[in-house]
């Protein structure tokens, strides 16, 4: 019994650590890449995001007459990437990717408020475009992330969602 218990203590601090390490690269990162398809051909975006206090969801903003939006509303599956590389040497060693696998859906009502406010709160130069009637709020529900660091230990942090 304390063998199991040790674990499940050893797992909470494993994953409390994987916790911190996203909380502290999304408090300093300002874009992601965001990754959409639509049928069978992948794409790539650059977009502010922020990431909701319990990591669960990570919010962006886009207009409704964009290619990702259409492949959003076509498929919604999406991955996104947020790294702190500097492109330098030191990054083999010192840099953190984070992919973020999930499904978008557009944020609607009274919960849409909320986000938007935190999203704002981040990228406050970005209000007008928020607010605009040809913008549409997202959030990505997380399902998973994949965390690189030291360029190769890989782990995965599963999402309660």
């Amino acid at each position: 019994m304390k063998q199991s218990l040790d674990c499940q203590k050893g797992q909470r601090i494993k994953r409390q650590r994987l916790e911190n390490l996203l909380e502290a690269l999304f408090a300093i990162q300002r874009f992601a890449v965001l990754s959409t398809q639509k049928d069978g051909q992948p794409y790539t975006d650059l977009v502010a995001f922020a990431a909701t206090e319990d990591l669960t969801q990570l919010l962006f903003v886009t207009p409704r007459a964009t290619r990702k939006f259409d492949n959003l509303v076509n498929d919604p599956h999406v991955a996104m990437m947020i790294d702190n590389r500097q492109n330098k040497t030191l990054d083999l060693h010192d840099a953190v990717a984070v992919t973020a696998i999930g499904s978008a859906e557009g944020v609607v009502g009274p919960e849409k408020e909320a986000l938007l406010r935190r999203y704002i709160s981040k990228h406050p130069v970005l209000e007008t475009f928020v607010q605009a009637p040809t913008c549409a709020a997202l959030r990505i529900l997380v399902n998973k992330y994949d965390i690189a660091e030291k360029f190769q230990k890989v782990v995965e942090l599963e999402m309660m969602t």
